[in-house]
């Protein structure tokens, strides 16, 4: 289980309090206003932000001051983070070994891996050869391939069409939790959530609230979540 205990982040005249636990195997979204700080969270739990008190724990580990590479952590970013340079054979294979010097089986595991989002046939390319949704995919496959037990989404799927976003939310939900990974994923977009979200955390006002049950939070959403809806 990951737990955000106690956490206080800040920077600048920001600051944002999270004392809050995610389900184990579970997909949990971040949903509230822009600026609110869904990412920051995001960033702490990666590691890539020290919060100001508080701590992060995983398996009941304290992870806090962790590097984010020494963390049980993959992160999916809105740009996908693929390598120009790099072939999408390349780019999947970093999750196995940064440095690349893959053994003829873990190649023959990045070729399985592509296969299983879609990508057969298509690790020789470059991600310039590729449409936004494969490279997704190819994000996607990297993650898979680096086997982490807690995945991070930090709407990776934003620029998609919406055909093409449900399909990569579905593709998460069933590649992921299938495997009993946990998700934690920050959208703007209720349906997002609705579509895949075990459980939904609101993120306003300088508070992280407890995660409730998808379809009863958007029952009956608390006044910050109806403003921000519109309700």
């Amino acid at each position: 289980m990951l737990i955000c205990e106690d956490l206080e982040l800040r920077y600048d005249d920001f600051s944002l309090r999270a004392d809050l636990r995610f389900a184990t195997g579970a997909i949990t979204a971040l949903i509230g206003p822009s600026g609110a700080g869904k990412s920051t969270l995001l960033a702490a739990i990666a590691g890539f932000l020290t919060p100001a008190s508080g701590r992060v724990s995983w398996a009941s580990a304290d992870i806090t001051a962790q590097s984010p590479a020494g963390r049980p952590i993959s992160m999916l970013f809105q740009d996908n983070n693929l390598f120009p340079h790099l072939t999408i054979a390349q780019n999947v294979g970093l999750g196995l070994r940064p440095g690349l010097r893959l053994s003829a089986s873990q190649m023959s595991h990045v070729n399985v891996v592509l296969e299983s989002v879609g990508l057969a046939g298509m690790g020789t390319r470059k991600p310039a050869a590729l449409s936004g949704g494969q490279q997704s995919r190819a994000a996607l496959a990297r993650v898979l391939l680096a086997d982490r037990p807690l995945v991070l989404l930090d709407e990776p799927f934003a620029a998609l069409g919406p055909s093409l976003k449900a399909e990569m939310l579905d593709l998460v939900k069933q590649r992921l939790t299938d495997q009993g990974r946990s998700v934690i994923m920050v959208t703007h977009d209720p349906d997002d959530a609705k579509r895949i979200a075990d459980a939904v955390a609101v993120v306003a006002d300088g508070v992280v609230t407890d995660p409730v049950p998808t379809a009863a939070l958007f029952d009956n959403p608390p006044p910050v979540l109806a403003a921000y809806l519109g309700k």
